[in-house]
């Protein structure tokens, strides 16, 4: 068996054993201060829909940078769909993260270019094959719902069709894991919850999200495990819980 074979072999064991996110008594400090992330262990499985809650500076930026290897642990270990962080060289970063789509509050799309364009870059970055790229992207489009709009620079869009096109960007190199950081922050709620529902049908179809958020509403209505953080470490992690207020 060639050692490409076997190393995916063992990487999916260990998801089978442990999740697609497993985080193993994980801390960062910037400095010497309070550490962002004190001693945290999580397990996420392959297909769950999971919130992770928190008052600014509770540590869920730092968790999901940890989580895209923008950072790494200061002691502990983080392992991604069965690959130890730790040990990744720089170059195989990218290629870790084409199992990783992202959506940012900020939408951080490439306003010099159109709709198309802009989830294409997506394709493009690994080396998809046009025939491909012309098939997957207006699919993808159809399916966040803006299929007549390919052509419009992202400039013209309102907010909630701009997430929906960092949302198609994330999800057209159909990875194992979507992690949204507040995904609905700069929408109204009518769009939110549009940009919610959009994540949940993601995930019936068998794509792990991650979802932070500020949003007490949505998280109270859509009753998905909630992991909540407060001061650096998980104090409540409850199946169809709700968002708890932490004095």
């Amino acid at each position: 068996m060639a050692n490409k074979e076997l190393l995916q072999m063992q990487r999916q064991q260990f998801i089978e054993e442990n999740g697609v996110i497993f985080l193993d008594n994980v801390s960062k400090s910037y400095s010497k201060g309070v550490p962002a992330i004190d001693r945290i262990n999580l397990r996420i499985n392959p297909g769950e829909f999971v919130f992770i809650v928190g008052d600014s500076g509770s540590g869920k930026s730092t968790l999901i940078k940890l989580l895209l290897r923008e950072l790494t642990a200061t002691k502990g270990n983080v392992y991604v769909m069965g690959n130890d962080l730790a040990v990744l060289k720089h170059r195989q970063i990218p290629r870790f993260r084409r199992n990783l789509g992202v959506v940012f509050q900020d939408f951080r799309l490439l306003s010099d270019r159109n709709v198309y364009d802009n989830v294409a870059f997506a394709q493009r970055v690994v080396q998809t094959p046009n025939s491909e790229i012309r098939r997957n992207v207006p699919a993808i489009l159809a399916t966040v719902g803006l299929a007549g709009k390919y052509k419009a620079k992202t400039n013209q869009l309102s907010g909630g069709e701009q997430q929906r096109v960092a949302l198609a960007r994330a999800l057209v190199n159909k990875p194992s894991i979507l992690l949204a950081d507040e995904p609905t922050g700069n929408l109204d709620p009518k769009n939110s919850w549009e940009i919610m529902r959009l994540l949940e049908e993601i995930n019936e179809q068998g794509t792990t999200v991650v979802v932070v958020t500020h949003n007490k509403e949505i998280v109270n209505s859509m009753q998905k495990r909630v992991v909540t953080m407060k001061k650096g470490i998980i104090v409540s992690d409850q199946e169809e819980g709700e968002y708890i207020d932490e004095d």
